[in-house]
């Protein structure tokens, strides 16, 4: 698989935007990047976050919330950081400022809840194109995901709802690596579909349930979006 930036990115629900926005200015001490305008009641809040991005998104209508989460933390390297330490946003989400190079992060790591580590990693590599570090620790660039053992996944469905909800891989071609995925074993969440000038995006599904989107995005490719 073909990646467009050397990072992934993080995506979060709120029905609580001027406390999310604060949070995550303040506390988490990002940058603020720019808002967009995802249509259906929703605006995705973008804070930069060494290459990657967290994206906040602010949802009009009142968002469900499932139990567990597809993503227990999110890391974030902070090189003011002496030692970690961990936070709690207004939504419940456990947020980590860790000194650079803590558990090798530089960038931004995921902890992801798996029932079966082995099963879980194969699917990063072969379906998305990850790198394995380690067992239970894969690269996506400057990024890392964290595989933990758990006895229960979030449950199948829809990932719209309260919580760090989905990641994103920013790819060549959208289409290419949607197909590539399903081919590895990867359960589709959404067809590929074209959002105006910005991107053209689909969405897959691990074995555990978590949704991952796969965006070719025209300001990261430099090419127009088509489909």
């Amino acid at each position: 698989m073909d990646f467009a930036k050397p990072n992934l990115d993080v995506g979060l629900f709120t029905n609580k935007k001027d406390e999310q926005l604060a949070f995550w200015s303040d506390v988490a001490g990002l940058q603020f990047d720019h808002t967009l305008k995802l249509g259906g009641g929703v605006l995705q809040h973008r804070f930069t976050a060494h290459g990657a991005i967290i994206k906040v998104n602010d949802s009009r209508s009142p968002l469900p919330r499932h139990a567990p989460q597809p993503i227990s933390r999110l890391a974030i390297a902070a090189p003011q950081s002496m030692q970690p330490a961990a936070y709690v946003d207004p939504d419940g989400n456990v947020i980590s400022l860790v000194p650079s190079g803590h558990q090798g992060i530089t960038s931004i790591a995921v902890y992801l809840p798996v029932k079966n580590v082995s099963v879980s990693s194969e699917f990063f590599v072969n379906a998305l194109g990850l790198e394995r570090v380690q067992e239970g620790v894969l690269r996506c660039g400057e990024s890392l995901i964290f595989l933990e053992r758990a006895e229960q996944t979030c449950a199948p469905g829809d990932f719209i709802a309260l919580g760090m909800r989905y990641l994103t891989l920013q790819v060549v071609r959208c289409d290419d690596a949607h197909a590539a995925a399903l081919t590895a074993g990867a359960r589709e969440g959404r067809p590929p579909a074209t959002m105006g000038t910005t991107a053209r995006v689909s969405f897959v599904v691990s074995p555990d349930g978590l949704w991952i989107e796969l965006s070719e995005r025209a300001s990261l490719t430099g090419r127009a979006v088509s489909g």
